[in-house]
Formats: structure tokens, C-alpha cells, sequence
């Protein structure tokens, strides 16, 4: 089965530019690995800062024929509107010589308005990412987050009428958030289909306002566990809905391993692996419970694609652990096979023909 290549993007960080004020949760300088200057915005990339990074990452495109300049960490349309211009200028030559496709970028629900979509209409932009965190107000209060559900579904009606791509950023973990709270917003933004989505599981930042209520018992992180099973249905709800859940989890950085800058939370540097080893887990056990006469079934074959081996091994052989303590009375050979779709797994009895790995 063909696989779809994704596009190479290119980060360009702005690390806070653009907003209004710091939310509870946020340190971007930490999660973009930018180094912290406590009270002091990042100064915007100029023309040789541009070209430096497009050069350096233009080495990795390899067969991919997309590819993409992208603002992340900050507030893109919270700038001032002459920083805009100039920013979105100095990415045009690369455009026009056909380096770069198009050009994305982060920002607030409620700094999309006619007069922003205006601003950057005459430019080659390829997607817009919503930082909505949630779409339930209480939580976003609690959150600092300075935005409600109006914006983003204002947001996300004039994204569409313009006809740009959209992304939404959530978060799971939120001060003041529950599961069912959690879940009921991931369906609202769901039904309003944008085009992909990016959850984020909650971790305190060093020099954030959640350190501090970690640090006076007013804010509990919860477990990795607990992070990875609301992830995956959240996941699921998205998936349901056609939305393209394009990463779960934390970019992984020397810095976001540095304990003394990441206090707490449910930072995994392969955090998405572990919500995919979670799924593909639930895919195989449900095949398992309904495979006919499992019960005098002593031997069972697990085929799926040579892509998904690491995933239905699970982290460091977790899944595996599990099937035996699940099917005590079954015996597993993993065989691999290019012709089933990846994430997906074929359950057949083992013969004299099959050939694979003992579990």
C-alpha cells in the first residue's frame, strides 16, 4: 500500500511574539528549545536567520515534494502588522524560486478577523493553526488563556470562508478540566472539521505560572498513563470526524529532557508512539476476543506491516507483557507483511507454513 510522504516543514520560532500575555501553562522558549530570557520576547528572524534555516533544512527534503515554512511559539497574527508584512516577505523569494510551497503558522482564535485575513491574503499561506487548548470557557480561564469557544468558532467559520487549511492545537490536562469535559469539547471542535489537529498533554514549564501552583499543591499533573488513555480517545474522536491528528506529544529537544526546566507533567520524548502502541494493542485484542474458537486456539499468528512491529511491541515490550497476562494460554508468532495497511493487524492460526517470530 502506497504511503502518503508528508511534507517537509521548515520551523521558524518566535517565541512568544505576538502575545498578549503569558499563559498559565506556556513557556515557549523552553518548548522550542530556543534558551530562556526571563521577561524579554524573542527578537524576529531576519533576512540571514531566514536563509540559514531554509538552507539547513532544505538538505532533508529527500522525496518530498511539499514543502513548507512554518512560525511556531508565538502569536503570528498578534503582531504588529508591519512585522507580518515583513516576515511574510522575506519567505516570498524562496516562493517564487520554488523552494517553498507555502507557509503556516500559529496563532490565536481571536486574532483571526477579517482585517488579519486581509493582511495575509496576498501571500502564498498554506495552513493557519488555532492554539484553542479547549473549547470549554471555564477551563480556558483557568488557563489564562484570554480567548472562549466564540473565538474559535468565529475563528474557524472565517478561516473557512477564506478557504485556508486548518489546524487546531489542544491540550490535555488543563487546570480545572475532567475527563468529560475533555472529551465533550475534542467532539465540538471535531464537528467543526478542520483539517488536522495537534494534542498536547499538559507538562510544567520552569518560569511558567503553573510551576508556581505546582509548587504550592494548586495544580496536579496527571500520570503518563492516565495522559496516553485520554489522548487515544481523543485521537479516536478526531479520526471518527476525518480530522488528521498530525502529533501527539512534545517535540523532543535537549532541553525538554533537562529535568530542572521540565518540573513535572507527562513528558515522554515518544509520546505519540505510546498512544499508537495503545491503539494498535486495543486493534489486536479485539481481533483476539473475536476470532472463532479462540478458546482451542493454543497458537495464534499477529501479521501486521514491518512498520508497526516497534508499536504493537509496545515500549519496552509493554504490549507484549500484557498479552500474556491477558491470554495466559495462548502462544503468539509476529509475522510481518507490507501488504497490511500499518496500525492495522490480521489475526490467523499458525500452520506448518507460517513463518515468524515467537512472542
Amino acid at each position: 500500500m502506497a504511503q502518503t510522504i508528508k511534507p517537509l516543514v521548515i520551523p521558524v520560532f518566535i517565541p512568544h511574539s505576538g502575545c498578549p500575555h503569558q499563559c498559565a501553562f506556556c513557556n515557549q522558549t523552553i518548548i522550542t528549545n530556543q534558551g530562556f530570557i526571563p521577561n524579554q520576547r524573542s527578537i524576529l528572524p531576519d533576512k540571514k536567520i531566514i536563509h540559514d534555516i531554509v538552507t539547513q533544512y532544505s538538505r532533508y527534503k529527500g522525496r518530498r515534494k511539499q514543502v513548507e515554512l512554518a512560525f511556531f511559539g508565538g502569536n503570528f497574527l498578534g503582531l504588529d502588522h508591519d512585522n507580518i508584512i515583513e516576515l511574510l516577505d522575506l519567505v516570498q523569494p524562496y516562493i517564487h524560486a520554488n523552494k517553498i510551497d507555502g507557509i503556516r503558522f500559529s496563532t490565536r482564535p481571536d486574532t483571526i478577523t477579517p482585517t488579519t485575513l486581509d493582511l495575509i491574503k496576498p501571500y502564498t499561506v498554506s495552513a493557519v493553526e488555532l492554539g484553542v487548548q479547549s473549547m470549554n470557557d471555564a477551563v480556558l480561564l483557568n488557563s489564562k488563556r484570554g480567548h472562549t469557544q466564540m473565538d474559535t468558532l468565529h475563528a474557524i467559520r472565517l478561516l473557512k470562508e477564506h478557504a485556508l487549511n486548518i489546524g487546531v492545537q489542544v491540550m490535555v490536562g488543563l487546570p480545572g478540566d475532567t475527563e468529560e469535559l475533555l472529551l465533550d469539547s475534542t467532539k465540538e471542535l471535531a464537528e467543526l472539521a478542520p483539517d488536522f489537529a495537534r494534542i498536547y498533554p499538559l507538562v510544567v514549564l520552569k518560569h511558567s505560572l503553573m510551576a508556581q501552583w505546582y509548587d504550592q499543591g494548586r495544580y496536579k499533573p496527571l500520570s503518563l498513563e492516565d495522559s496516553v488513555r485520554l489522548v487515544k480517545k481523543m485521537f479516536h474522536i478526531f479520526k471518527t470526524a476525518n480530522v488528521n491528528v498530525i502529533r501527539m506529544g512534545l517535540q523532543a529537544s535537549d532541553i525538554m529532557e533537562d529535568k530542572s526546566m521540565v518540573l513535572a507533567g507527562p513528558w515522554h520524548p515518544a509520546f505519540g508512539h505510546l498512544v499508537f502502541s495503545q491503539i494498535l494493542y486495543d486493534t489486536a485484542c479485539h481481533k483476539i476476543d473475536h476470532y472463532p474458537d479462540v478458546l482451542n486456539s493454543r497458537k495464534l499468528a499477529l501479521t501486521i506491516h514491518p512498520k508497526s512491529e516497534s508499536r504493537l511491541r509496545g515500549d519496552k515490550n509493554s504490549n507484549l507483557k500484557k498479552f500474556k497476562q491477558r491470554y495466559p494460554g495462548l502462544d503468539f508468532v509476529l509475522c510481518l507483511n507490507e501488504a497490511i495497511a500499518e496500525n492495522q493487524v490480521q489475526i490467523n492460526e499458525i500452520n506448518s507454513t507460517t513463518k515468524g517470530k515467537r512472542l
